[in-house]
């Protein structure tokens, strides 16, 4: 293990001025003092308007937090900007939340409203806010999401974009908590699903329709063959031998392999081993809305998301089908949920063919989910207590 001594080395206390190359330095480094002073000893919190939320700790201190969006994949000149911001209101400190929200931490209520003007003020040269306040309590926070075309190799859609278009259209709900219960909504561009939309209350997931293009002519000087083959999760590729005409006119057998359609289920891992297999297609690519999903124990159990669009084409830049029906989901929930009833709790008293009804979703066979394995409904697969 790597480290270098501070000053002269002890052998009898190897660790006793160590400074070690691996890892992250220890959290607690970047609290700000008035959080690492009450840690553990706090008494309460409450969101004082959306966006901003107050932490009052044993000892009479209180921190108030301002909450803003982010558009997660961040340029260097938005992180020297945020930077700035956090030297000179917060003393240097700023942190981010699971769902790629910026919270600023002031320690006074005189430092509060500064910082909020200082937000408010900062737009682009479009008009629209660099730093929006909001996505607190119940409302849309910000949205967590993949990489998509911008980073990723193996997206069905883009991320960035997406996400975009649907927060442009939901945005007054992320500075406003008026809808009956927080809403989560997260973004994945592909069946790989780096985002969370496994347990979202709505997400938007970058589907595959069409297993890879091989491209036989290059694949066995551009692909280890073993690799690709242990690549895949279900077993669907193998290898094999085929003939191919060269552009001389030349008929020549190659090593490559073939593709068992009815076994892929499009997740590019293949692509990931081997270049000449690519998985992205204009037609074959698209979207797929997930709902009804959770993490929290609180009122019902945590909750798998159910597909309830099979499928919506790509249409950038602006994506107008996605927005159409995001905006629909959002608003009959707003409208026909019970206080405190989270979209999926709703869904399910209200009966899913309602469901389908109240947002004028189509029901098609596709959205039929026969997974009945006994774990479904023997294993206990919560923590929440019942009396």
């Amino acid at each position: 293990m790597t480290f270098v001594p501070s000053g002269y080395y002890n052998p009898d206390k190897p660790m006793e001025g160590r400074i070690t190359d691996i890892g992250p330095r220890y959290y607690a480094d970047f609290l700000p003092p008035v959080i690492k002073k009450n840690k553990g000893k706090w008494l309460y919190h409450e969101i004082l308007e959306p966006g901003v939320l107050m932490h009052k700790a044993e000892s009479g201190d209180e921190v108030y937090t301002v909450r803003c969006g982010s558009p997660r994949l961040l340029s260097v000149e938005t992180i020297r900007e945020i930077c700035d911001i956090a030297d000179k209101h917060c003393d240097g400190y700023v942190r981010f939340t699971t769902r790629n929200n910026i919270e600023f931490m002031v320690d006074s209520k005189d430092k509060l409203e500064a910082l909020k003007e200082d937000l408010t003020s900062r737009k682009h040269p479009g008009g629209s806010y660099k730093f929006p306040i909001g996505g607190t309590g119940a409302g849309l926070t910000n949205i967590v999401h993949t990489q998509g075309w911008i980073h990723c190799h193996t997206p069905a859609t883009d991320a960035s974009a997406t996400v975009k278009v649907v927060m442009d259209e939901l945005f007054e709900e992320f500075q406003k908590m008026e809808l009956p219960a927080k809403l989560r909504i997260s973004m994945a561009c592909c069946l790989n699903m780096c985002g969370a939309v496994h347990c979202s209350d709505i997400a938007i997931l970058g589907y595959h329709r069409k297993p890879p293009i091989i491209d036989h002519e290059w694949l066995d000087n551009l692909c280890e063959i073993p690799l690709a083959v242990a690549a895949c999760p279900t077993g669907a590729i193998r290898p094999t031998k085929t003939k191919i005409t060269t552009e001389s006119g030349e008929e020549k057998e190659v090593k490559t392999v073939a593709i068992k359609q009815e076994r892929c289920m499009f997740c590019g891992n293949c692509y990931t081993m081997c270049p000449s297999l690519p998985l992205a297609d204009k037609e074959g690519d698209g979207l797929v809305i997930m709902a009804g999903g959770k993490i929290s124990n609180r009122i019902s159990q945590p909750k798998f998301s159910k597909v309830v669009v099979a499928f919506i084409p790509n249409e950038p830049p602006r994506w107008p089908t996605l927005a159409k029906v995001m905006r629909k989901l959002v608003e009959t929930y707003a409208k026909h949920a019970r206080k405190y009833e989270r979209f999926g709790d709703w869904a399910e008293r209200i009966g899913w063919e309602r469901f389908f009804e109240l947002c004028e979703l189509e029901f098609t066979h596709h959205l039929i989910d026969d997974f009945r394995d006994p774990a479904y409904y023997t294993w206990r697969q919560t923590t929440q207590f019942k009396f």
